[in-house]
């Protein structure tokens, strides 16, 4: 059976493997075993409440509980822009006119922003190729959710994702090479571990203080702005089916589209229900539920299942074990 749980330091190796894996552009995974050592101590104790609330990174891992495989990651940032800047283009319309003339002409500009200070942000959704179907996305994606329903004030009013925009097979990405790269002298690589690993100075530093207009720009990079990588178009309708809408904000090193939506009319925020768990040797339903625990704490969520009488939801004990839940304990479901 395939588990979301928290990840800790002992999961370093399986994190690189996903980082790498990952390729370019994954600003949250790079490869940087120290980084990524840091983000785990981090995740250890979020999930212990060691942290303030703001401060936390939850980081969970999706492993088979049969061979102990991880076989993806996903997050969830209590808080962004706090220590360190949250910096976007924001895609600005303009309107300029002549009457004289008999002229409008509508101008669409990208201004750097800082407007998502304070927000929670879900995203580092990353799957190994082989586990791309039969469902083990929708739990790793769904599973965050369950985790803010858990304890929703622990995060945010506004909840946001950032998605990563389009590269090239080779590798090369069309907004970096036409844009971003103008104003930030280096490899796009090194500006994607900068970002993750530093105070984002050199972001204030170098970044373009005027409003670039996007109808100046080469085709190519005006041809992805706001689009989103194709490996990441099953995260965005995921993201899209829960009630995430993009909000006219876009990555500034590879114009990646930004999604958001409230925290408590996100659908699984909002439609889990809180049952009493009952184990039984069979479970004759058709429909698989989401289930996880109650608790930020002990989380951990499996798809599986789930027959609802009243108040009491029956499950196998195959799945309650996954859980690590006994009978008469809490457990949120979402069918």
């Amino acid at each position: 059976m395939l588990v979301v749980r928290p990840a800790g330091p002992s999961d370093l190796d399986s994190l690189l493997e996903l980082a790498i894996l990952s390729g370019p552009g994954f600003t949250s995974l790079p490869e940087d075993a120290d980084v990524l050592s840091e983000r785990l101590d981090i995740s250890r104790d979020s999930f212990a409440g060691k942290l303030a609330p703001q401060e936390r990174w939850y980081t969970l891992m999706l492993e088979d509980t049969a061979t102990g495989d991880v076989d993806g990651v996903g997050s969830v940032k209590a808080a962004v822009g706090l220590k360190r800047p949250f910096f976007s283009f924001r895609i600005v319309n303009h309107t300029q006119s002549s009457p004289s003339m008999n002229v409008r002409l509508d101008h669409q500009t990208l201004v750097l922003v800082n407007e998502c200070t304070g927000w929670s942000e879900v995203g580092s959704l990353f799957l190994k190729a082989d586990r791309r179907k039969g469902g083990a996305g929708r739990l790793l994606s769904q599973s965050r959710y369950m985790l803010i329903g858990a304890d929703p004030e622990l995060f945010a009013d506004n909840v946001l994702a950032e998605l990563r925009g389009v590269f090239t097979p080779d590798g090369a990405c069309p907004f970096w090479d036409h844009v971003a790269h103008k104003f930030f002298p280096m490899e796009f690589d090194d500006a994607d571990r900068m970002t993750g690993s530093t105070d984002k100075q050199f972001i204030v530093d170098l970044a373009p203080r005027h409003p670039i207009y996007i109808g100046l720009l080469p085709e190519p990079a005006r041809a992805v702005i706001g689009k989103v990588h194709p490996q990441g178009v099953p995260a965005m309708a995921l993201l899209e089916s829960e009630g995430f809408r993009p909000n006219g904000l876009v990555d500034i090193f590879d114009g990646g589209p930004t999604v958001a939506c409230q925290r408590d009319n996100i659908r699984t925020v909002r439609d889990a229900r809180t049952l009493t768990l009952s184990v039984a040797d069979e479970v004759d339903v058709e429909l698989v539920s989401l289930a996880s625990t109650d608790s930020v704490t002990a989380f951990r969520a499996v798809r599986t299942r789930v027959a609802i009488d009243g108040d009491t939801a029956h499950m196998t004990r195959e799945a309650a074990d996954a859980l690590k839940l006994k009978p008469g304990g809490v457990v949120r479901v979402k069918s």
